[in-house]
C-alpha cells in the first residue's frame, strides 16, 4: 500500500511560511496533481514527502507508517525531475540501471528489469546511446524509465515535461498517463501547468499563498471553482470574473445589469467561461463592449471584449470574429453562471 497522509503539514524557512498546516490524503494508486503558481508551496510539499526537506511541524505518512525521521533512501519512492538528472558518461542501459546497481542486484537480473523498464517507455532500441545522443522527449522517457525500474511505492515527479516543447509535452502527457495506470502506482505530480493537471489527474490540489484553495476532480474544479483565484487560475483562457453590487436580486454593473435571484445584496463578482458567453448586438445582451481583439484559433475564434475596465474571453465559431473596435453586446447563459462574494471572493451556492 503507497496512501499517503499529510497531517497539519508546515513548513517554515526563518520568517517565511512555505507551507501552512496542509491536510491531505491521497489514495494508493491515485494520480494526485499539485497546482498552483510559482512560491505557492507545491514543490515544497513534494520534498517533504521525499525527505528533502525536514517539515517544521506535522506529520507525513506513507503506507500507515509515520516517515519524518525515515532517511529519503528507505522511503521506498523514485523522483522524476525537469532537468532528468542523467549522467551524461552512462549509456542509457547504465542510466536506467544504476538504482539496481546501487541497491547491488545481480547482474543478469538487473539487466532483465532493465530491459523490462525500457521496454514500457518504448526507448528498448536505444540502450547503448548516451544521454548527448537523445532528443528531449528520449532522455525523459529514460529518466521515466529508470524510476520505474525499482518499482517504487510511490512516484514524485516535479514538472518533468517543462522542458519538452508543446507538441511533445501532448504526446508525453498521454504516454505518461497510459504508464501510469498500467503500473497503477500512487503519482505525485507538481505542476504549474494547469492543462496538465486536467489531462493527468485524477485529483488536483490547487495551492496558493502556502494554503490549499480546493481538492476536487478535474471535471469539479472546472466546473465549480472554490473561490475567484481557482476561478481564474483554472481554464485556458481563464474564467471572466466581473465585479459588481447586488441589490433587490439583482446585479449591476458599469455596462449593464442582470436578475440573480437569491442572491443576497452586497458587492459580489460573477464569473463566466468563454464557452458559456453569446455574442449579441449592442443592447440586446446582459453587458455592452466593444472588440480589444480577435483571434482565429482553427476550430474557433477567441473574442476578447472590453467591458468597462474588465476584459472578457468569448468563444466564437471560427467564421465568427470581428473588427477591431466593434460594438457588441455579451449574454451570460444563467445555468453555467458562477457567483463570488465580492470581498472574500469565496463561491456562493
Amino acid at each position: 500500500m503507497a496512501a499517503v497522509e499529510l497531517r497539519d503539514l508546515h513548513k517554515t524557512f526563518g520568517a517565511y511560511t512555505a507551507l501552512e498546516r496542509l491536510n491531505l490524503e491521497i489514495e494508493d494508486g491515485e494520480f494526485l496533481v499539485l497546482l498552483g503558481p510559482s512560491g505557492c508551496g507545491k514543490s515544497t510539499t513534494m520534498r517533504l514527502i521525499a525527505g528533502l526537506e525536514e517539515p517544521s511541524s506535522g506529520d507525513i505518512l506513507i503506507g500507515g507508517k509515520r516517515v519524518n525521521d525515515t532517511p529519503p533512501r528507505d522511503r521506498d519512492l523514485a523522483m522524476v525531475f525537469q532537468n532528468y538528472a542523467l549522467y551524461p558518461h552512462m549509456t542509457v542501459a547504465e542510466n536506467i540501471g544504476y538504482p539496481l546497481k546501487v541497491a547491488r542486484v545481480p547482474r543478469t537480473a538487473r539487466a532483465d528489469r532493465v530491459r523490462a523498464a525500457a521496454a514500457k517507455v518504448e526507448m528498448a532500441h536505444l540502450l547503448d546511446r548516451r544521454p548527448g545522443e537523445l532528443s528531449g522527449g528520449q532522455r525523459q522517457r529514460v529518466a521515466l524509465a529508470r524510476a520505474i525500474v525499482r518499482t517504487p511505492r510511490l512516484f514524485l515527479m516535479d514538472e518533468p515535461l517543462s522542458n519538452l516543447d508543446a507538441k511533445l509535452r501532448t504526446v508525453m502527457r498521454a504516454e505518461l498517463r497510459h504508464l501510469q495506470k498500467e503500473l497503477a502506482t500512487t503519482t505525485i505530480y507538481v505542476t504549474h501547468d494547469q492543462v496538465e493537471a486536467m489531462t493527468l489527474a485524477d485529483r488536483i490540489v490547487i495551492l496558493n499563498d502556502a494554503r490549499i484553495q480546493q481538492i476536487g476532480t478535474p471535471k469539479e474544479v472546472y466546473e465549480r471553482p472554490a473561490n475567484t483565484f481557482v476561478a481564474g487560475f483554472i481554464g485556458g483562457p481563464p474564467m471572466t470574473l466581473i465585479p459588481g453590487t447586488v441589490t433587490a436580486d439583482r446585479f449591476t454593473h458599469e455596462t449593464g445589469a442582470l436578475d440573480l435571484p437569491g442572491q443576497p445584496d452586497g458587492p459580489a463578482i460573477i464569473g463566466a467561461r468563454p464557452e458559456d458567453i453569446r455574442v449579441t448586438a449592442p443592447g440586446a445582451g446582459d453587458l455592452d463592449g466593444t472588440v480589444f481583439s480577435s483571434e482565429l484559433l482553427g476550430d474557433a475564434t477567441l473574442l476578447t471584449v472590453r467591458v468597462g475596465p474588465a476584459l472578457v474571453a468569448v468563444k466564437v465559431g471560427p467564421d465568427d470574429g470581428r473588427d477591431m473596435d466593434a460594438p457588441v453586446g455579451l449574454s451570460l447563459d444563467r445555468a453555467k453562471l458562477h457567483v463570488f462574494d465580492g470581498q472574500t471572493g469565496q463561491r456562493r451556492d
